[in-house]
């Protein structure tokens, strides 16, 4: 099947109000003009360089997203144009995103990436760390930074009870979370090509959605 075939399919399964992220990392940008062509806007990148010149090199009403773990020393790459940040990790990182977006009059939307799976490998906010950060309160003064939601990488493993415990931890945090921010920490990222229709089931609003859309391609973890 196509890149537009394939995108239709899963936007055909996704229900009104789950947004897709097309994870367009590692593939050209033909690939993603042809999922534009087919009405995609919003496209997912793990890497900064990457991104930037697949901006440079792409209609410009396209929505990029940075779903990978991000460097503070790359946000200026990306820091004209991103639309949103799945990976904020850290109170550093969220520091340098907010000062780069500053720098270029913007206001960049970011997801709090928090730890759920088993693996020590992913990265996140442990609940407790991002709780203390939270309650210290020095993210109030983050001008240039807008809070929005959520995000996590569940466990890679074929155990459906262990990927859906990691999405039901999710949501349970966001609830817990909800009580620091306005109406607009709405959204939940959860959900790649393999786990996403039961990301939805558990309460996603966005699922970053990449092989199976593109095919395969993968250099260093499938989204």
């Amino acid at each position: 099947m196509s890149v537009t075939d394939n995108l239709l399919a899963v936007r055909a399964a996704l229900p009104a109000g789950v947004i897709l992220v097309a994870v367009s990392k590692t593939h050209p940008a033909e690939a993603i003009a042809e999922a534009y062509a087919a009405g995609q806007r919003v496209f997912g990148e793990s890497r900064p360089q990457e991104m930037k010149a697949k901006y440079e090199a792409l209609p410009k009403d396209i929505e990029w997203h940075m779903i990978g773990h991000l460097q503070t020393n790359k946000v200026k790459y990306i820091a004209p144009f991103v639309a949103m940040v799945h990976s904020a990790d850290s109170a550093r990182l969220l520091d340098t995103i907010d000062r780069e977006a500053a720098k270029c009059g913007r206001v960049i939307d970011v997801l709090l990436e928090i730890h759920v799976a088993e693996e020590e490998s992913k990265s996140g906010w442990s609940m407790s760390e991002l709780a203390d950060y939270l309650a210290g309160g020095a993210w109030r003064g983050l001008r240039n930074v807008r809070f929005r939601g959520v995000m996590c990488i569940a466990t890679n493993t074929d155990d459906e009870w262990r990927v859906r415990r990691d999405f039901e931890t999710l949501m349970q945090y966001k609830a817990q979370l909800a009580a620091y921010f306005d109406d607009g920490f709405d959204t939940v990222s959860m959900g790649m090509s393999d786990d996403y229709p039961l990301a939805v089931e558990c309460g996603s609003t966005m699922v970053r959605v990449g092989s199976r859309i593109f095919g395969e391609r993968d250099y260093g973890g499938k989204q």
